[in-house]
């Protein structure tokens, strides 16, 4: 809206009279208030990356092992803007939660999707021990949610059959991504259908993002399960199975102290460091996390 404005008197000879000048200057004023006064109010400031990994709310545990998982750099060559839809998938603990969250949810929309398992029945590949795991874990990352709403009220959270797992989104979304999952998956014989989940839950052009913990090349594929560790060439057939087109891949989560023989498999490592003790642990911690692949997909 255009608002025009006339001056009642000429404006040289305000400008001789000091007094009409006083008059003129509070004019002047009153009009960039007034002006000022249309500017919309503007809501809680969007967060950059080094904001949000420098935040309060992300404890101190979970930001020492930035250096590990260089979420900054991983989010950035997959691509992911602040106002996408992005769907993260079995979250875990919530540790990109925290990152995702702040950075989605002012402009864009942020979906996170975990197992529903209050009608699971004890299997070869959901025994009821594991299944009692998942369900601590997803009580304690529901917990995190509720103890923070002004970071995580408006995250959209979705369940799934983790025996048949098809995702029931509102909307095709932007971008997928999955951190250190695929070995849980192959192991559950459900590695292909989720993969095909992903790709039905995306746009055209849409993202797949992939960090998993890596295999040596040739790595057979019960060695890859038992172990944790996947070979890239599994993760990209899989990929290419359910249609999507291979973008590229990073080393930024490679980690070269990583021999990937450890007795524990990929848990040796940190943070779980499975059946470590005493000098052990701290010999293993100077090993960091595991080296893994970092792989970005399409959908034509």
């Amino acid at each position: 809206m255009k608002i025009k404005f006339s001056f009642p008197y000429d404006y040289k000879i305000m400008m001789n009279n000091k007094y009409k000048a006083k008059i003129f200057l509070g004019y002047l004023i009153f009009l960039a208030l007034l002006i000022q006064s249309f500017q919309p109010l503007t809501a809680d400031p969007i967060l950059s990356f080094k904001e949000i990994l420098k935040a309060d709310h992300r404890s101190s545990k979970n930001k020492m092992r930035d250096k590990f998982r260089n979420p900054q750099e991983t989010l950035e060559f997959f691509g992911v803007r602040g106002n996408e839809t992005v769907l993260e998938i079995t979250p875990g603990m919530g540790w990109y939660t925290e990152i995702l969250a702040p950075l989605i949810s002012k402009e864009g929309v942020f979906y996170v999707a975990n197992y529903s398992l209050e009608n699971v029945i004890p299997s070869q590949h959901f025994s009821k021990r594991y299944i009692s795991l998942l369900k601590r874990v997803d009580s304690s990352y529901r917990d995190k949610l509720k103890s923070n709403p002004k970071i995580y009220s408006e995250i959209n959270y979705v369940t799934f059959n983790p025996k048949n797992p098809i995702f029931d989104l509102k909307e095709k979304i932007d971008v997928v991504l999955t951190f250190r999952n695929i070995h849980n998956w192959s192991k559950a014989q459900t590695a292909e259908i989720i993969f095909a989940s992903f790709f039905n839950s995306l746009k055209r052009g849409g993202t797949l993002g992939v960090v998993e913990h890596r295999a040596k090349p040739g790595t057979p594929l019960l060695k890859q399960i038992e172990t944790g560790y996947m070979t890239e060439n599994v993760v990209k057939n899989l990929a290419k199975k359910a249609g999507f087109r291979f973008e590229g891949s990073s080393e930024i989560n490679k980690n070269p102290r990583d021999t990937t023989k450890h007795a524990s498999g990929v848990w040796t490592l940190l943070p779980i460091q499975r059946g470590l003790k005493g000098q052990e642990k701290v010999e293993y911690a100077k090993i960091g996390e595991s080296d893994r692949m970092t792989l970005k997909f399409k959908k034509p």
